[in-house]
């Protein structure tokens, strides 16, 4: 079975897509403490922990699929 952020975005190209990386430079410009802003949503019942863990697996696997590219 294929991972789920392989089917929602295919193959990750060569080089990252210019959009990708303006809205995430973009991001980090308007966060300033990025565990804050997690906590607050929790906290608030914005996002459940379920979400929460979701989102720090994809993250993660962005992250090894992102060094496999660099190396």
């Amino acid at each position: 079975m294929a991972n789920p952020l392989y089917n929602e975005f295919g193959p990750v190209p060569q080089g990252m897509p210019q959009d990708f990386m303006t809205r995430l430079n973009t991001l980090k410009q308007s966060v300033s403490d990025p565990n804050a802003m997690i906590q607050q949503m929790l906290n608030s019942g914005r996002i459940s922990q379920a979400q929460y863990d979701t989102a720090v697996k994809q993250a993660q696997q962005i992250q090894q699929m992102l060094h496999q590219n660099g190396s």
